[in-house]
């Protein structure tokens, strides 16, 4: 089962009437729903058609039937490396831009690169390949979506460390949503079909748990349904748009989200849910840290940990910066002035010292400042228990 979220055609209409190549996302909430197989089905179908493509990595995972929907494409051969005494096999995009097809298949856009590697990520290589005009197929699971990055660890117990910033998904001309049932799902995994039987019983011990796929797929649904709202907004945008006075004011008063920055790390849950915020409503987003005006800052490991999370965010695309005041409350609450910000996001730190050094009085300063601004504090749920991770 699975539901088609277009954009703005599809790739069958080529990519030689724009620069930039079309990315095609099939996304689904686990392992052996189908997302690779409904892939290769459509690169068949599109061969069928005419269409120049090729497959430029391909993840078998001893999926026979999958396998064989790879009959009579062209497969790009794969790069090896040496890493660590192992030989590991990488996409070779390089070969793949000296082919040039109109189309190219990518299995698993979430994948880590193997170090040594021109880039760090799967998702970086597809993005060459868009920038040169290459239209891109792949796939990746709702689990790998770096905005819901610590939902994930409260359903599943497990940190997610492939992820695939927002923006990227944002960017596809069109979303597949590939579905099965709960049920169907479980059947699959225990005839063999998915995994063998050692790793198919694990996995039904711990990430393939009722309870956890179902958690998985409303989300994958819910996420589905945002693309295609997204997507319907922008295919409808120039009969709704109306250039009167009364749109420019409307356009005025957008969300704007404002998030505030500190060394703890509960920061970079606050960036996640800031920018997953900022999506669903259409808003723009800021992060903002605040260093006091005077004083050499550059030995200070607090500030480190500031710029890190800045940077997190900016990989976000979220506009981020470091603002200088010796009041954090006011410098706050200045800003959001300035930039009318209508919602500040802040994050009840879970270590005491931070608390201190911030000034236990912050939140509830900002919160009388910012009187007309929403203010909301956001806290990190704690575990009790090291968690996983994958």
């Amino acid at each position: 089962m699975s539901s088609s979220i277009p954009n703005s055609g599809d790739l069958s209409a080529g990519h030689s009437r724009i620069a930039r190549g079309r990315l095609q996302l099939f996304l689904g909430y686990a392992a052996g729903v189908g997302k690779t197989y409904r892939m290769l089905e459509e690169a068949q179908q599109l061969k069928k058609q005419g269409k120049d493509v090729v497959v430029g990595y391909f993840e078998p995972h001893g999926r026979k039937d999958t396998i064989a929907r790879t009959a009579g494409l062209e497969m790009i051969p794969t790069r090896t490396i040496r890493y660590r005494g192992v030989t590991l096999q990488e996409m070779d995009t390089e070969a793949i831009l000296k082919r040039r097809p109109a189309i190219c298949v990518v299995d698993e856009l979430a994948h880590t690169n193997v170090p040594g590697s021109e880039r760090c990520k799967r998702w970086e290589d597809v993005q060459v390949l868009l920038d040169s005009g290459i239209d891109v197929m792949t796939n990746m699971n709702i689990q790998h979506l770096e905005s819901l990055n610590d939902h994930i660890f409260h359903i599943t117990d497990i940190r997610v460390r492939e992820t695939v910033p927002d923006w990227l998904v944002k960017s596809a001309s069109e979303v597949v949503m590939v579905d099965a049932t709960t049920e169907a799902l479980t059947n699959r995994l225990k005839r063999g079909v998915i995994y063998t039987p050692e790793k198919a019983q694990r996995a039904l011990e711990n990430f393939f748990k009722e309870s956890t796929l179902v958690s998985l797929r409303e989300l994958a649904l819910r996420q589905a349904a945002h693309e295609q709202d997204i997507r319907g907004t922008t295919e409808n945008a120039e009969e709704r748009m109306d250039i009167s006075s009364s749109s420019v004011a409307e356009k005025e008063v957008r969300d704007r989200i404002l998030i505030y920055v500190t060394a703890d790390p509960s920061s970079a849950m606050l960036i996640r849910r800031g920018r997953r915020m900022a999506d669903y409503l259409g808003a723009d987003c800021f992060a903002v840290g605040v260093l006091p005006s005077r004083g050499d800052h550059r030995t200070d490991e607090r500030v480190d940990a500031v710029e890190a999370h800045l940077n997190f965010a900016r990989n976000l695309h979220i506009e981020a910066r470091i603002l200088e005041g010796d009041d954090p409350a006011e410098t706050i609450v200045d800003f959001a002035r300035r930039n009318r910000i209508t919602q500040i996001l802040l994050s009840r730190p879970k270590h005491r010292s931070w608390g201190l050094l911030l000034g236990k009085d912050l939140i509830p300063r900002i919160v009388r400042k910012a009187k007309d601004i929403r203010v909301i504090v956001l806290a990190e749920r704690r575990r009790q228990h090291q968690p996983s991770t994958v």
